[in-house]
C-alpha cells in the first residue's frame, strides 16, 4: 500500500450502524455504571507528514507522569507531544529498514521500545538518549524466525512489554512463536508460555499487554479477538471476547488500558472503535466508528488515559490523536 495515499473508505455497513448507535448510547444515558461520554472528541490533533511534529501511520503510544504522549510511527520516529498535541522533541530508532516498532512503554522513568522487526527491546531516557539496544534476552535471527523455534530467552517479533510489582518484565511476541516471555528485573530469562493456536493459553498475535493492581497479566490476543488473563507464573486464569461487531465482541484488540475503576478500555483495530468493559467482559460503552470526521476512527492502534481521566486514542490511518472522555 502506498504511503502517499489514503486507502479507500469502505461503504457504510452494519458495523458503522452499531458503532454509531453505541456511541450515541454512551453520550446520552451511558451503560450500566459507565460515566456518560460524548460522541464528539474534546480535542483532535495531528497532521500527515514526515517533518517534526507530523505523523505517518502512528502505531504505538504511551504516556508519562506529566501527561506527555510518546508516539512511534511507520517511519521509525519516536515523537513526544504535550497533552494538547504540541510537539516537544523527537528522535529515530537505530534501524527501521526491516520494519518499525509496534509497542511503547514507560517503566520506572525509562522508555522501553519493543523493536518488533529487529527482535529486541530498546531502552531510552525520556529525553531520547539510547541506553540499551538489547535490554533483555537475545535477538532471534531472521532466518531462524521463519523455521523456528526460538530458544527460551531469544526474542522474535516483539510487540509489547510491561512490568509487575516485583520488577519482572513480560514481553509478547508474534509470528512463529506467539508467546509471552518473563524476564527477571536484571533481564535474565525466567519462563515462557503460549504457542500458536486458539486454545486457552495459546495466541495468534499477542499484540498488547497490561498489568492490573493484582499483578494479573492481561493479553490482547489480537488474532483470536479476545483478552486472556494470567498470573505471574503464566497460569491461565480466564478469558473473554469473540470476533464480532456487537457490544462486547472484539475485532483485533490492538491496545488495552485498565482504568482507575479497574474497567478495561479496548482499542479495536478491526472495528475502528473503543469499548469500555467490566473486568468480566460486560460492555459498558462504545466510542467511535469508521471514518475520518472528528469522533470517527480508521484502524486505531493504541489507547492511553492521562492523569485527568481523559482518553487518548491513536487514530493511525487518519494520522492523528483524538481525546475524549468515556
Amino acid at each position: 500500500m502506498s504511503l502517499l495515499n489514503h486507502p479507500p473508505l469502505p461503504a457504510p455497513s452494519r458495523r458503522d450502524f452499531l458503532a454509531t448507535a453505541g456511541a450515541a448510547m454512551a453520550a446520552t444515558a451511558g451503560c450500566g455504571k459507565a460515566t456518560a461520554g460524548t460522541s464528539r472528541p474534546e480535542h483532535v490533533w495531528g497532521e500527515r507528514g514526515i517533518t517534526p511534529g507530523k505523523l505517518q501511520k502512528p502505531r504505538a503510544m504511551t504516556i508519562d507522569a506529566d501527561d506527555q504522549l510518546y508516539l512511534v510511527d511507520i517511519t521509525g520516529r519516536i515523537q513526544v507531544f504535550g497533552p494538547d498535541g504540541k510537539f516537544l522533541r523527537g528522535w529515530r530508532t537505530p534501524k527501521s529498514k526491516n520494519g518499525r516498532p509496534t509497542g511503547l512503554s514507560i517503566l520506572h522513568g525509562k522508555l522501553y521500545v519493543p523493536d518488533t522487526h529487529y527482535f529486541r527491546v530498546l531502552v531510552y531516557t525520556l529525553e531520547g538518549q539510547l541506553l540499551e539496544e538489547n535490554a533483555m534476552g537475545e535477538g532471534g535471527e531472521p532466518g531462524q524466525l521463519s523455521v523456528g523455534p526460538l530458544r527460551p530467552g531469544q526474542l522474535g517479533w516483539t510487540t509489547d512489554i510491561v512490568q509487575d510489582s516485583a520488577g519482572n518484565f513480560y514481553v509478547s511476541e508474534y509470528g512463529q512463536q506467539d508467546r509471552i516471555q518473563k524476564f527477571a528485573p536484571d533481564g535474565t530469562f525466567a519462563l515462557q508460555w503460549g504457542g500458536h493456536g486458539s486454545e486457552p493459553g495459546q495466541f495468534v498475535r499477542p499484540q498488547c499487554l497490561s498489568i492490573d493492581r493484582n499483578d494479573r497479566l492481561w493479553v490482547g490476543d489480537a488474532g483470536n479477538h479476545r483478552l486472556q488473563v494470567f498470573d505471574t507464573q503464566g497460569q491461565f486464569l480466564f478469558q473473554w471476547g469473540e470476533e464480532g461487531i456487537e457490544p462486547g465482541r472484539l475485532s483485533y484488540p490492538y491496545s488495552l488500558w485498565i482504568d482507575a475503576e479497574e474497567n478495561v478500555l479496548v482499542c479495536e483495530y478491526g472495528n475502528s472503535r473503543v469499548q469500555k468493559l467490566t473486568p468480566e467482559g460486560e460492555p459498558l460503552a462504545l466510542w467511535g466508528k469508521q471514518g475520518r470526521a472528528p469522533g470517527q476512527l480508521h484502524n486505531p492502534w493504541a489507547i492511553v488515559q492521562d492523569s485527568q481521566g481523559r482518553t487518548h486514542v491513536l487514530d493511525s490511518y487518519n494520522h492523528r490523536v483524538q481525546r475524549f472522555r468515556m
